[in-house]
């Protein structure tokens, strides 16, 4: 098998999209637009990769700086894909082999398919292999032009298509398989006379036919792997298609989706097998969810970590947290980041966590704030405590060892120390530290009046 590299074409500004953001870097289902073709190249074994940039190259470089494979291309004013293509060529001098072009806004390309392509590209002896599909209606898309043999002859753009051509319902995808050599000697050669004053790539196969080179059409069968992203509605649409594929997938690992249809997984969501996911759920950025756990109804969990059979109520919300096993969360608590939960902690209705951790057993049942806090093992948190962790100027901690018990409307000022095994009796604002295995009382003396309403 040859040596495989990568183009993907990804200078363009996308003014359909009508955003201060470059096509490219738009989100989808927790991934900028470009992830997806670099990946799917990545998993096809593009051992090196060109990604030709343009307008605002340097979000997209950033973005991809960590991939030490990628070498990226400026097109400093676009011209057509093929001039995109030309751009490529000066960092791929010395590679012979096989290049996949491959288009930045074609998110839902998969690497099976690319693998294909090239598989059928080796048996074919093509020198230009492209992906094509079949579409009820083809409109704006450029026409797949081939002989009695069924070799490709030609790719006609639509602007520049006869009226028995724009009939035709094969479309060119815009990715392709090319030989290394062939390829670059012929973007070289390409011309600007067409109805865009363009340099456009699909010229290669009239070049290649002329050559008396081999051209093969690799049609797939499903048109939405191939889709573009020219505007928001087709940038939803393919959100909802890659939603489904990547629900299905976690469904057949083993994880029940309740209702699939407005469930929102993210890409790259790690579920363990015999989680229950209900309706209206969304998990997002780099979240893992253990074995057994249940999700109800509308919560939102965003790059948090969960054990063994977590239990997360209606309508709570997680962000950058780590949970351990045969914890329960809500309904309608809030774990900011920097929470840490131990083992069977309990934290109940309307309790808002950040930057705590809280040792095994411990339980704040509703109507609380944790902030800024250290609190260990076996501890009970009273309804309504809160722990007063910023004094105008900086934030201070809490710290609340084992065994003590909190009882309600308690506030702690920090930095204050609660020893093990003590007692802070309701209605206390704790402002000095409390020996262990002491009760603590902090509030004003009461006073009756007696018969004072009657007056």
């Amino acid at each position: 098998m040859k040596s495989i590299a990568a183009i993907i074409l990804a200078a363009g500004k996308g003014t359909r999209m009508k955003s201060d953001l470059v096509k490219v870097m738009h989100p989808l289902a927790g991934a900028p637009l470009i992830e997806y073709p670099v990946t799917a190249a990545q998993q096809a074994d593009a051992s090196r990769m060109v990604v030709v940039i343009g307008h605002q190259a340097d979000a997209v470089r950033a973005f991809l700086a960590d991939r030490n494979e990628i070498a990226f291309a400026l097109q400093e004013e676009q011209h057509g894909t093929g001039h995109a293509v030309a751009c490529a060529a000066p960092y791929l001098r010395d590679f012979h082999g096989q290049v996949l072009i491959l288009c930045g806004d074609v998110p839902l390309i998969e690497a099976a398919t690319l693998r294909n392509m090239i598989t059928r590209h080796e048996q074919q002896r093509a020198t230009v292999t492209v992906l094509t599909a079949l579409l009820e209606n083809p409109h704006g898309y450029g026409r797949i032009i081939k002989n009695g043999a069924g070799a490709v002859t030609a790719i006609v753009e639509e602007k520049d298509a006869t009226a028995e051509q724009r009939s035709i319902r094969e479309i060119n995808s815009g990715i392709y398989c090319v030989e290394s050599d062939f390829l670059f000697d012929a973007v070289a050669r390409l011309g600007s006379d067409n109805a865009q004053g363009e340099y456009y790539l699909t010229d290669i196969i009239r070049m290649a036919v002329e050559r008396g080179l081999n051209c093969a059409a690799h049609p797939i069968p499903d048109p939405l792997e191939v889709m573009g992203i020219n505007d928001r509605v087709q940038l939803a649409q393919a959100e909802t298609a890659l939603r489904k594929r990547i629900n299905e997938a976690h469904m057949r690992d083993g994880v029940t989706l309740r209702d699939p249809a407005v469930t929102y997984i993210d890409r790259g969501t790690v579920i363990g097998r015999d989680t229950v996911i209900n309706a209206a759920v969304h998990i997002s950025g780099r979240t893992e969810i253990g074995e057994g756990c249940i999700i109800e109804p509308g919560a939102i969990i965003r790059s948090c970590r969960l054990g063994k059979r977590v239990i997360v109520k209606a309508g709570s919300v997680l962000e950058d947290s780590i949970v351990h096993d045969a914890v329960s969360i809500g309904p309608m608590a809030h774990l900011r980041p920097g929470t840490e939960l131990m083992e069977k902690v309990k934290i109940g209705n309307f309790v808002e966590t950040k930057k705590i951790t809280m040792g095994k057993g411990s339980k704040a049942s509703h109507l609380t704030y944790l902030g800024d806090a250290s609190i260990g093992s076996d501890v009970n948190i009273g309804c309504g405590t809160i722990t007063c962790n910023y004094d105008g100027v900086s934030k201070h901690r809490t710290v609340i060892e084992d065994d003590v018990f909190v009882g309600s409307d308690v506030q702690f000022i920090a930095p204050v120390t609660v020893g093990r095994n003590s007692i802070i009796a309701a209605g206390s604002t704790v402002t000095k530290d409390v020996p262990p295995d002491s009760l603590a009382i902090a509030r004003s003396q009461q006073v009756n009046k007696e018969g004072w309403r009657k007056k």
